[in-house]
Formats: C-alpha cells, structure tokens, sequence
C-alpha cells in the first residue's frame, strides 16, 4: 500500500535548513518506516539561491518567492528558518490563515510575538511547533509539554547560550581575557561577527521567555526579564571563582518564591559540584525542578546544523502524526499557576554575593568598607585580601549571606564613592548553594 504523503515548504535555506533537508534526504526511508508517512520537500525558498550549499536539491524546487509556498494548496507544513522579527512574522500568520501548520527555531519573534502567533494559530485550529528555539537539539520543550505534563515546577534553570557558555570556558581553563576568548569564538565558528545578543545574555533571555510560559503558565516580556551579561568578567573574578570552589556560568533563570516569580539572566557562581558546572564550551543543559519527578537535567549541544535540524525534523513528524490521524493537540498546554501572583522585582531579589573591591593598601580602608555593608544589613561570610596587583591597590574579595538586591546596590554606590576605591567594585550572584 502506498505511503500517505506529506508536503513541506521550508522558509530559509541557510546553515538549518540545509541540515533539515540532509535529513529528510537521508533518513527518509527510516522515517517512512518508523511513521509510515512519506515527507516530501515540495519547495524550498531562500532570497540567496545562488550560495554554495552542503546539501544538493533538483533546482525546481527552489524558489526566491515565499507566496510560492504560503499559496501552495498542497503543502501542508511550512518551515520557517530565516529568523529574526520581519518577514517572519508575516510568513508565519499567512500560513496559519492559509491554513498550514508552522515548525520555526525562531526564539527572538516567539518571545516577542508569541501571544499573537498562538492565538493566530488556535483560531485556524493549527499548530506552531518550535523545538529547535531553545537548546537546539535538547528535547527541553517536548520533555516539559509531554514527559513532565502532571508536573508542577518551583524552578527552572541552565545554560541556553552556547557562544557565552564557550567565552567563560575558555577564560577558565586557559587563564585568557575575555577578548582572547572572543576571538577564539569567532575564529572557530561559536560567535557571530557582531555577538552582542550572546554576550549580553539578550539571547538567554528569549529562550527563558518560552520555557518560563511552558513551566509556568506566565508570559513574560522581555522587558520584565532582569538581564546582565558577561563583559564584565574579568580573568581576576575567574581565578577567585576557583579559588573559593566556584564555577561562574551565565544562567537563565526562572523560579517561584513563595508567590512570585523571578525571572532573570546573569552570570553566577555555581558551586563546582553542580552539574551545571562542569557544563562546557558550546554545550547546553537546563535543569529542572518538579515535584513529581524531582530534579532533572537535560544536556546537549546547544547550536550547530544538524543538533537544530533534528528538532525541526521532530516537530516535523510530530505534525504529521496529527495530520495523518485528524488530531489538533493546541501548540501550549501551559496552565497558568494561579498562586503566582506576579513577578518579583529586581530590587527584592535575594541572594548570595561575590564582592570583589579594588582598595588603596593602607589601614582603615577595610573597615570603611565593612561598615558601610552592615549599614545595610549585609554579613559578611569571608572576606581575603588578595596579593598587591599594582602601586598600593590590592583586590579584596568578599563572600556574603543572603542580602536584598536593593541593599546590596546601595551599598556598592557608597562604596565606589570612597576615595580610596580605584575601580568600580565587582558583584556576582551565588546560586546552588
């Protein structure tokens, strides 16, 4: 008996795109086997057909037109891969009012937009798929709709940013600047020539948008996200992390306190015994909180082509499983918990801290400093002096209890102001412990 077949139109032939057509060309025995549906890419378009590509394809399939595909009656599945906000959004609601379910690993527009595509696509009684848009090929989205759905979580929280995950890698374990480890990601290929959303932890937090919704319920802007990035991390605050037995990582995090939630994107220091920490280079992990199946971790590449294609091809069989047995199961099965009232503001924040102050050597100065904490009511768990980096300066690091974050700023603008602070102080938020 022949196979039911099932056409897709992929949007965006670049780095992905050429590895979700890979697969389908390779694999597509084994997928007709495994699902017994034929998946046949009906048309591919792309605004630069003429690059060099690693993937070969009958030229009458290419097109630079996406209303070729959109208008197309028979295809069933659009791809969307171009990224970013525009023509993508448009690309994806002329799909679903054409009636066409949607895959994309579009994180930046689905953070962005995503209240209006899934609406969208619940009026039409279609689905967005978008596995690839966090962790590449870690099955995250999956895991948390389906394998975890009787769960509720208190937190969830990871490594989502291969690029800054690297740059922090490479300052640890070869003792380099941040720029040195900059350039080493550009060289090889983990950071974009203009890395900015990497860096400055932007990225993170469109991924931590959606896996917020997914295990919470609650959209969250990324206006409402507090975000730092790692241009502040110096080799010194490295080689302290070390020395104290610490790992500094760049962590998404989202979390229930009581009843709030907080929702944030800094770097941390993580003990040197949590899984996270020995998460390295371009890898992803996430790790995860929940009541009945306890504490999870997921790892895994984090980019790459084929990692990100995988989960375009899964979101792609999954749809047509649904398609074949007339299912509509609505993209986000998310119930909003109730007994989060809202959203914890920065100011209220709690946590431990790494202090590190750049202080004239001489007596007293120590003192000031301390007296100013306690103004404040931050108790200090240990304080060292560092060795003399330069005429009369010397780092003095200290580690903290737990302190407000509005206490903590405070604190540090009275203490920058001492004439005998040389730099402006480092503060890094301790986790997992």
């Amino acid at each position: 008996m022949a196979l039911r077949k099932i056409n897709i139109g992929l949007i965006g032939f670049g780095n992905i795109g050429c590895g979700v057509v890979k697969i389908l060309q390779q694999r597509k025995t084994l997928l007709a086997q495994k699902i017994g549906i034929e998946i046949v890419v009906k048309k591919i378009c792309d605004s630069d057909l003429g690059r060099k590509r690693d993937v070969s394809v009958d030229k009458k399939l290419l097109t630079a037109v996406a209303d070729e595909i959109i208008n197309d009656p028979q295809i069933d599945i659009v791809v969307e891969l171009i990224g970013g906000l525009s023509p993508a959004k448009e690309f994806i609601l002329a799909a679903l009012r054409k009636g066409k379910h949607v895959v994309t690993a579009n994180k930046a527009l689905l953070a962005k937009c995503g209240n209006e595509l899934f609406s969208e696509a619940a009026e039409r009684g279609k689905n967005i798929y978008f596995e690839a848009s966090v962790g590449a090929g870690i099955p995250i989205i999956k895991s948390i709709k389906e394998g975890l759905v009787a769960n509720k979580f208190s937190s969830i929280f990871g490594i989502v940013n291969g690029t800054s995950n690297y740059v922090l890698t490479q300052m640890s374990k070869e003792s380099c600047s941040f720029a040195n480890a900059i350039a080493s990601a550009k060289a090889k290929g983990f950071a974009e020539k203009d890395p900015t959303f990497d860096i400055q932890g932007i990225d993170s937090a469109h991924k931590l948008s959606l896996l917020t919704y997914l295990a919470f319920g609650k959209i969250v802007n990324l206006k409402d996200i507090f975000i730092e990035g790692i241009a502040h991390i110096s080799a010194l605050d490295i080689a302290y992390a070390k020395e104290l037995g610490y790992e500094i990582k760049l962590l998404a995090i989202a979390k229930k306190e009581v009843d709030e939630l907080e929702v944030r994107v800094h770097p941390t220091f993580l003990p040197v015994e949590h899984l996270l920490s020995s998460v390295d280079g371009v890898f992803n992990a996430i790790y995860v909180s929940s009541d009945l199946a306890g504490d999870l971790m997921f790892y895994g590449p984090g980019a790459g082509q084929l990692p990100a294609a995988s989960a375009v091809v899964s979101d792609i069989v999954d749809l047509t499983q649904d398609i074949k047995a007339g299912l509509f199961r609505p993209t986000l099965n998310s119930i909003e918990d109730n007994s989060i009232k809202g959203l914890r503001k920065i100011d209220e924040f709690e946590n431990k801290y790494y202090i590190r102050i750049m202080a004239v050597d001489k007596p007293g100065v120590l003192a000031k400093v301390a007296g100013i904490l306690s103004k404040f009511g931050i108790s200090i768990a240990s304080v060292t002096q560092k060795e003399r980096l330069k005429s009369q300066v010397v780092p003095v690091v200290m580690v903290t209890h737990e302190v407000k974050e509005k206490n903590m700023r405070q604190a540090l603008k009275l203490i920058d102001k001492l004439s005998d602070i040389k730099e402006k102080s480092v503060a890094i938020r301790i986790e997992g412990v």
